[in-house]
């Protein structure tokens, strides 16, 4: 079955909001679409009719495709407990508090865990869409990793990698991110997204040009920024956000989801997309 996974130049690149986009897009044209994020950290959680304890990102994901969230979609949660310790959650049930060492030496017994889920979502969909954490050019937490693009290998996916240009530097973050990535590694990158683009695009072309040249990979989509209704997961919340303290009715949510679903089809090239996914 189909795959593709959305990394970031840094947390709250875009990640997340992407691959829920892609959700939509993919069931709006008849496919049947899982979300999946092997390792999140976030102090909001989604609780599943059975009880169990998921990432709020892809409860939303999963909605985005028309299936009820599931534990298998983010097998493991971490939700922080101090600066240095997090309460751990393996297929929405609570294990046990670990502190970052304990965990980055528990983490490497979870790959098969984390690859037996994926394949189960892999086998009942046409196509999983994989969300990635943070950056895979954290070099110093890339051994083990489980959640990047050890993941990337574990589901042999293609990778788009999204930025923020809002936060200033978009080609220094591509740029840095790709060259301190091994061979292996940026091979695995089809395509590069810049997200929250405001302004004449004109004047970003040139830019789009050479970063395209200096690291051979193309820029597939520039996506404007959009005020969306849609809730955040974690501590970087938007606060001009009614949604995030405020109910939200089934319709209102179904037009934010439509609307976010529209803002990446309308600026990305899908017919890549597609390709690079294998569908």
């Amino acid at each position: 079955m189909a795959s593709i996974m959305i990394q970031g130049t840094t947390s709250s690149a875009g990640k997340s909001l992407f691959c829920t986009g892609l959700c939509r897009i993919f069931k709006k044209r008849g496919l049947k679409v899982a979300p999946f994020k092997s390792q999140n950290m976030s102090s909001i959680f989604f609780t599943t009719a059975d009880g169990k304890k998921i990432s709020s990102a892809q409860a939303l994901q999963a909605k985005a495709s028309g299936i009820e969230p599931r534990p298998e979609m983010n097998p493991i949660l971490l939700i922080p407990k101090t600066d240095v310790g997090s309460k751990v959650i393996i297929l929405g049930e609570e294990k046990k508090e670990m502190k970052a060492r304990e965990y980055f030496e528990y983490k490497k017994t979870c790959k098969p865990m984390i690859l037996e889920t994926f394949q189960k979502l892999e086998k009942e969909n046409d196509i999983v869409v994989i969300e990635g954490a943070g950056s895979p050019a954290e070099i110093n937490l890339n051994q083990n990793d489980i959640v990047n693009m050890g993941m990337a290998e574990m589901a042999d996916a293609p990778v788009l990698l999204i930025a923020d240009i809002d936060r200033g530097g978009v080609f220094a973050q591509l740029y840095g991110t790709v060259m301190l990535l091994p061979e292996k590694d940026r091979k695995r990158i089809k395509g590069m997204i810049i997200n929250k683009f405001r302004g004449d695009k004109s004047l970003l072309d040139p830019g789009i040009k050479m970063i395209e040249e200096l690291v051979k990979i193309p820029v597939i989509a520039t996506i404007p920024y959009m005020h969306l209704e849609l809730a955040d997961e974690d501590s970087l919340i938007d606060e001009d956000k009614k949604c995030n303290t405020q109910g939200q009715s089934e319709a209102e949510l179904e037009k934010e989801l439509d609307k976010l679903a529209a803002l990446i089809e309308d600026n990305s090239d899908m017919d890549f997309i597609f390709k690079a996914a294998g569908i």
